[in-house]
């Protein structure tokens, strides 16, 4: 009785912070459905009067959102991609390759992890400058696609994994090559779910460093058209229900992203425990 007492406290608990999480989506939402006497009058209403949803259809159509959330998610994409691949080389060969001055090497990678992101800013524009990728895609790309963060959180996930496993791959004959993507891939494939979701999450969303390096507007992402339509199209603010309207619609890629990966961690945890358990 006292379990089932406990277990019914906790889901409560939990329920009541996922409500407590969701609510500034929902209140976002809503506020993209309101007008914008609306959204200031007291005390406020949780649900307009007259829902309007062609803020949705105004917002979208007076700045070229389409563009924004298509740069993002081929920048994002891309970037995500080439992290998983050189992650997953350079987790192999700091956990399960031998060489000299390994430890040397980790703890250069580990030095390049607490070097602030914006100490790096101006040796990276000048060596963009140099290679002519300034205001390009390749630029964008090239610039994000080696995290020291990725590195470590697939090394940590590479540790995991029984070295016997290795050797029984090397004994095989199995190429390092073979024994990263059919041996240590499939066993951890949570952390490059989570892998993949931080990183996506992270460069679609990533502002200052894209406004840095790019001036064209056509090569605008999300986070800088939004800026540019809070300043323009919003009216420094006026327009508040087709900002909220334009905020909700742009983070749904992200939405589907988080689903997608959720599912994958999942699988993969329940997979774990039952070999685990066998």
């Amino acid at each position: 009785m006292m379990t089932r007492l406990g277990n019914t406290t906790l889901y409560i608990m939990f329920a009541a912070l996922a409500l407590l999480m969701a609510f500034p989506f929902y209140w976002m939402v809503t506020s993209a459905l309101k007008t914008n006497d609306e959204i200031w009058q007291s005390p406020p209403t949780l649900w307009p009067g007259n829902p309007l949803w062609s803020n949705f259809a105004e917002a979208w159509n007076e700045a070229p959102f389409f563009r924004y959330m298509g740069n993002s998610i081929f920048v994002a994409t891309a970037i995500v991609f080439i992290q998983i691949i050189n992650s997953g080389f350079m987790a192999y060969a700091l956990t399960h390759m031998k060489f000299r001055l390994k430890g040397l090497f980790a703890g250069v990678i580990l030095f390049g992890y607490m070097v602030p992101a914006t100490a790096i800013y101006l040796p990276g524009y000048l060596v963009l400058s140099e290679l002519n990728l300034l205001n390009s895609y390749a630029g964008l790309i090239l610039s994000n696609c080696v995290s020291v963060f990725s590195i470590f959180l697939i090394r940590q996930a590479f540790l995991q994994v029984p070295h016997e496993l290795i050797e029984a791959g090397e004994a095989d004959g199995a190429s390092h090559l073979r024994i990263l993507w059919t041996i240590l891939a499939p066993i951890t494939r949570s952390s490059f779910a989570v892998l993949a979701l931080i990183t996506f999450i992270e460069q679609y969303n990533n502002y200052f460093w894209p406004m840095l390096i790019t001036k064209d507007p056509s090569l605008q992402l999300v986070s800088a058209g939004l800026r540019s339509f809070f300043v323009e199209g919003g009216a420094y603010g006026l327009k508040w229900p087709l900002i909220m309207a334009a905020s909700a619609f742009t983070i749904a890629p992200l939405m589907i992203v988080f689903v997608l990966a959720q599912k994958t961690i999942l699988q993969s945890v329940n997979m774990t425990a039952g070999s685990t358990k066998g």
